[in-house]
């Protein structure tokens, strides 16, 4: 046995008989996590130069060490480690004279704080801004798929045939 992973609040522990093993909902993964926030393939889990190493799939709930998402990261014994949001401590002893792998510590501006608390996606791009609201939007600047033109904000009825216009989505 490799190590085990210990379910934070109790729980039977789950060995780890191999060097590399996946987590995930779907029955065909090592580790099989029954719950509908584990993405179905969620991450991996590799042995390497005797320490433990998890590799994140592009969960969609992510995966944490200590309470940061990461995307990988060297485990240390007794490190927690949370899959969407179940929690187990990875309890093993190290297999390697060799001293632990180091984390590389990323850039601490190459992620927004949104991205870094899992609030945004790094792939999505921002929004083009919005005209103000005193100016009609012009036929370049219309949402694909709409075919009438903005109403004139100018006038006092035009207020409701704006909200009509924006519920049309």
């Amino acid at each position: 046995m490799l190590g085990q992973l210990v379910p934070v609040g109790g729980g039977d522990p789950i060995p780890l008989l191999q060097a590399h093993v996946v987590v995930g909902r779907r029955p065909s993964c090592d580790i099989v996590l029954e719950f509908s926030n584990v993405s179905s393939q969620h991450c991996e889990l590799l042995y390497e130069q005797g320490h433990w190493k998890m590799h994140d799939f592009g969960s969609s709930n992510g995966t944490k060490v200590n309470g940061v998402r990461y995307d990988q990261r060297w485990l240390n014994p007794g490190d927690e480690i949370t899959f969407a949001k179940h929690k187990f401590n990875i309890e093993y002893v190290p297999g390697s004279s060799d001293p632990a792998p180091v984390n590389e510590e990323e850039s601490p501006f190459s992620r927004s704080l949104l991205e870094k608390a899992g609030l945004a996606d790094p792939e999505r791009r921002p929004r083009p801004p919005r005209p103000s609201s005193n100016q009609p939007l012009r036929p370049e600047t219309r949402p694909p798929g709409r075919s009438t033109p903005a109403p004139d904000p100018a006038s006092k009825e035009g207020e409701d045939d704006i909200l009509r216009w924006l519920s049309d989505e």
